[in-house]
């Protein structure tokens, strides 16, 4: 079986017309397995240790928001538009439902889905994210410029400051080169300004009912989070738990963003 790091990339037309590059490894059969992404991320930012392990013994598949990396079209104004392309993409491989993993933006866009498509996630995985109208979720702090040092903004915002976090970190980075052939398209910067304003909507409180959101997800869900993480904090985690139906929460120790 070929690794994530080997296999090729595709393109599927979906029904909005937008060309979604995805790449698909793992055993084929049983429920497929979507994840999706965080900010300003491309499929190369999958960690290949992760995909593969998960691939073991699923069907897994990453994509490209549209506007991003590979796939065409442009990068939609608000997680509830994001997360329509994102049904249309699970359609147009004709799928009726997955399960679905999140992180980051991802997450926000996982909990849209759950809630306004539910018949397509049969269970879900949260990542480092946090609910509509979250704690702290508006990054006033996080500025686009910081995305011009990527391995620092990825070591300092995955990873705590620990000697052991770090060198986790280093290993991170070494393994996103393991593909040397086809790699994904960069980011555009213009698109990752789009996509901070999205998730800016999104951690915007609202003026009633702050959590009604998570009252409509019935799937199952598992919650990673880490204990340090410095761009969602941790506290997310614990409404994302307190508020779902049937979830289950998993705060790691030492661990910052990238907890997974």
């Amino acid at each position: 079986m070929q690794t994530y790091s080997q296999v090729a990339t595709n393109v599927v037309r979906a029904a909005n017309g937008i060309d979604v590059a995805y790449r698909r490894v793992g055993n084929r059969g049983g429920l497929p397995l979507v994840l999706a992404n965080y900010f300003a991320a491309n499929m190369d930012d999958w960690d290949p240790l992760i995909v593969d392990g998960l691939a073991a013994d699923r069907d897994v598949i990453t994509f490209d928001y549209p506007g991003i990396g590979s796939s065409t079209g442009t990068t939609p104004a608000s997680v509830t538009e994001l997360a329509a392309e994102c049904v249309a993409f699970v359609h147009a491989l004709g799928l009726t439902t997955v399960d679905f993993l999140g992180f980051s933006l991802g997450g926000m866009v996982a909990q849209q889905i759950a809630s306004s498509d539910p018949e397509l996630i049969r269970r879900i995985i949260l990542c480092g994210t946090g609910p509509l109208g979250g704690e702290k979720l508006t990054f006033t702090e996080l500025s686009i410029d910081e995305l011009a040092d990527p391995v620092a903004l990825l070591l300092n915002s995955f990873f705590t400051p620990s000697d052991a976090s770090q060198a986790a970190g280093h290993a991170y980075l070494g393994r996103l080169s393991l593909r040397t052939a086809n790699r994904d398209k960069p980011v555009a910067t213009a698109a990752a300004v789009v996509q901070l304003d999205a998730i800016r909507q999104w951690g915007e409180i609202p003026t009633t009912d702050r959590y009604a959101m998570l009252t409509t997800i019935r799937q199952p869900t598992l919650i990673v989070h880490g204990n340090k993480d410095i761009v969602v904090d941790s506290v997310n985690a614990i409404v994302l738990e307190r508020h779902l139906s049937d979830a289950t929460l998993l705060i790691l120790p030492d661990a910052s963003h990238g907890a997974q």
